[in-house]
This record gives C-alpha cells, structure tokens and sequence, in this order.
C-alpha cells in the first residue's frame, strides 16, 4: 500500500493546463472541418482583393498643367536668413490709405499696415535650381505667421510671375518637429507592445503604402471612388489583422465581422449621401479636385472616406469582441454559443458607448472652426444641420457609427458559433489525451 506521500495529487489532462496557460495565444481548439470552413469564405474574398488590385492598380498619378492655386504649386525649401523690423507705411505705400474707421476688422486691418510695424523677411531658397537666391517677404503686425530668422519655410515658385514675385513664402518647415513626435509615437509602441507593437507600425506602413499608391493614384485615374475605396479598404483590413493578430481562426472571424460591418456601411453611405444630394464638394480643396479632374465622381469619393475612415475603428471593435468570446470560452468551456453570445454583447454594450462617442467627438474637433462660424451668425440648430458641409459630417458619422454598432452583435454571435462548435471535438480530444494517463495511474497503483 502506497503511503499519501508517494501518491501523487490528481493532475488535470495535460491539453486543459495548455489551453489556459496561453490566454492571449489561439484559445480554443479549432478543427480541420472549420477551418475548411473559414477558408473557404476567405480564400475567395483575398483572392477577389488581390485581383481587385492588379486589376485597378494605376500606375502612378496622371500628370496635369500645375495651376498654382492652393495645393497645386511648386515649392521649394527655404530659409530666413534676415529680419528687419520697418514702417508700415513704408512697405505699404501702394496701398488705399485707411479711413481710421477700426470698428471692423477691415477697418482696423487697413491701419495697422499703414501704422504698425512690419516686418520685413530677407528668404534663401535652398533646393531647386535657384538654390541660393534670395526674395524678400514682407510680414504684416497682424498676421498668424510671424518670420524669425534662422527659421525653415516652405516657398512656392511662380514661373510666369516677374522675376521679383516668382517667390513667395507658403508655410513654415515642420519637418524636424513631425519625425521627431513620429519617433516618440514609434518608439512608445515598440517598447509597451514589444513584438506586437512592431507589427502593427509595420501594418500601419503597409496601409499608407495601399493608400498611396493604389487608392489615391486610383481614384485620379478616374476609377470608381467606391470599387478602389472597397478593395483598398479589404488589403488594408487583412493585412493589418493578419500581421498585428497572427493568420488563426480567431483573426479570421474578426475579418469577416469587419468585412461584413464595412459593406453595410457602403450600401447606407450610399443611400443617404444620395437621398440627401450630398455633392462631396464644399470646400476650396474639392472645388481644386474637381477643376483639375472634372470626371472624379465627388460623392463617390465622399463615400470612399467614409468607408476608409471607418476601417481603423471596425478593427478594433471586431477583434475585441472576438477576443473577448475566446477569453470567455477558455473561462468556461461548457458555455454554449449562446451563453458566450450574451455574456460577449454585455461587453460589447460598453464599447458601443466608448467607441461612438469617440467618433462624434472627433468628428466635432475638425469641424469645430466651421461650428464657430455657424455660432457667430446666430444660426439655429437646424440650419446648421442643413447646410452641406455639416451634413457631410453628420452623415459620415451616423452612417460610421451605425456599421461599428452592428460590428458588435455580428461579430459576437460569429466568434461564439466557431468556438461553440468545436466544444464537443476539443472535449472529445482531451478526454482521448486524459484516458492513457489514467490508465497509466491505474496501472501504477495496482503494482504498487
């Protein structure tokens, strides 16, 4: 008779332990059925994709007659190598002198360049063929962007101005400041995500690379807004799933939730922004895109930003929700689908909440200058809402907002099928893996 010392303590099946030592590996077993299954959904989608972009890919932009208006100039690096602080008056000679009147802003605009003290900006160009010449800017008291010497500008040529006037001072250079914040920004997912992190910056280049040179250069070649922005849209989505979250069962699910969610944001974004007669041109850069290219479809390429701004923040809804259900799986492996269904929706409930507010806040940030204005004239709510450029908006985000809602229960109820239907085969697998050990104990104490 063995003595309580030698018996070892029972010891779960070795493939239980496993499963619920890797909480964020492939939580639940999945089998070769349903992988079959998954894959016979998504091989054709990816394979429709790819075609998509060999079938579309543009070659590049299409070159035009640059007009030198806004964004369509040609520029050059510069540098203010001298400041000198003049007159007004002296610098402004040619201007209608002020009537003194500074109750408006015209008013008190004309004074200041009469009265006040300008500045007067001695430029270097520093690229291009005149690399060396210099122009000089004069800078008004009252203007937003005020010249300091030794700092970098951005200058656009005019070739068919007079050779003074061919140079003139567009923006200020803030390329040390951006790619140093892109570092930190770099640098802080690295080293918080580790491994993961540096896949999800590799997928965030994959996806600028998708959106510049194959969505862009589309849409300007004159392909349909909507087919580039839908394939441009499913490579960025498996792409950055697949790298940031590995090629498993669980990732694939969260495709297909996505997938799902962003054609019912197509065919609402479509039916709404026509409904509403929504042009998509409302500002002075559309109006630049659609004199330079008069056969882009502008509300078709409104309903492509919808779509593609939509994408980033599906993904994050469609794989916590899959996460959460293989989490809540591993916690419970005799839960059935619909026990894992609505203990998955009740935490969906609480990312619906975060998630949609995000998106109106965000949207309300970038229009906030526009709200302004509509403050300032005392307009009412409705007439706000009316105007185009604020129901671009409000349509963006209800339309967005409602695809990501619908996000939650359809990626729940996906997630909770595939890992509910393995339950039985992965219960069956780890008592055929239990039986032998058992065996082996029984075996065991008998000699004993």
């Amino acid at each position: 008779m063995t003595s309580p010392q030698s018996d070892p303590a029972p010891q779960p099946p070795q493939g239980h332990t496993h499963g619920h030592s890797h909480s964020h590996g492939p939580a639940a077993p999945v089998s070769k059925h349903l992988r079959k299954v998954i894959a016979a959904v998504l091989i054709p989608f990816a394979t429709a994709v790819v075609v998509g972009l060999i079938a579309f890919w543009p070659g590049g932009a299409p070159d035009h007659e640059r007009t030198g208006v806004g964004f369509d100039r040609q520029t050059q690096d510069g540098r203010v190598v001298r400041v000198d602080k003049v007159d007004c008056a002296d610098v402004n000679a040619a201007q209608v002198p002020p009537t003194g009147d500074t109750s408006t802003p015209s008013g008190r605009e004309a004074v200041n360049e009469q009265e006040g003290e300008c500045a007067k900006a001695t430029i270097e160009v520093t690229t291009g063929e005149d690399r060396g010449r210099t122009f000089v800017e004069v800078v008004q008291p009252d203007a937003p962007r005020q010249l300091r010497e030794g700092q970098g500008v951005v200058v656009a040529y005019a070739p068919d101005a007079p050779r003074d006037l061919q140079y003139s001072v567009t923006d200020v250079d803030r390329k040390i400041p951006m790619a140093l914040l892109a570092g930190i920004f770099a640098l802080a997912v690295v080293l918080v995500g580790r491994l993961r992190g540096l896949m999800a910056l590799v997928a965030l280049s994959v996806s600028f690379a998708v959106l510049t040179l194959f969505i862009l250069p589309a849409i300007l070649q004159g392909s349909n807004p909507l087919v580039v922005a839908v394939i441009g849209a499913s490579a960025i989505m498996l792409g950055a799933l697949y790298m940031c979250h590995g090629v498993t069962a669980r990732t694939s699910v969260a495709v297909i939730g996505t997938l799902i969610s962003l054609l019912l944001i197509g065919l609402l974004g479509s039916l709404f922004i026509g409904w509403a007669s929504l042009s998509g041109n409302t500002d002075d850069n559309t109006g630049l895109i659609h004199g330079l290219y008069p056969d882009i479809d502008m509300s078709g390429l409104l309903l492509a930003g919808v779509i593609i701004g939509s994408l980033g923040v599906l993904d994050d809804v469609t794989v916590t929700q899959t996460s959460a259900v293989w989490e809540l799986h591993q916690a419970d492996p005799k839960m059935g689908w619909k026990g894992l269904y609505r203990a998955g929706i009740r935490i969906g409930r609480d990312h619906i909440a975060s998630v949609v507010n995000t998106l109106v806040l965000a949207y309300a940030g970038a229009a906030l200058p526009l709200l302004l204005l509509f403050s300032i004239a005392q307009s009412s709510v409705g007439a706000v809402a009316n105007s185009e450029l604020v129901a671009e908006e409000i349509v963006r985000t209800l339309v967005g907002s409602i695809g990501l809602v619908a996000s939650v229960p359809v990626t729940t109820v996906l997630a909770a099928l595939v890992v509910s239907a393995d339950r039985q085969k992965a219960d069956g697998a780890q008592a055929a893996t239990a039986a032998p050990t058992r065996a082996g104990r029984g075996r065991r104490r008998k000699a004993g």
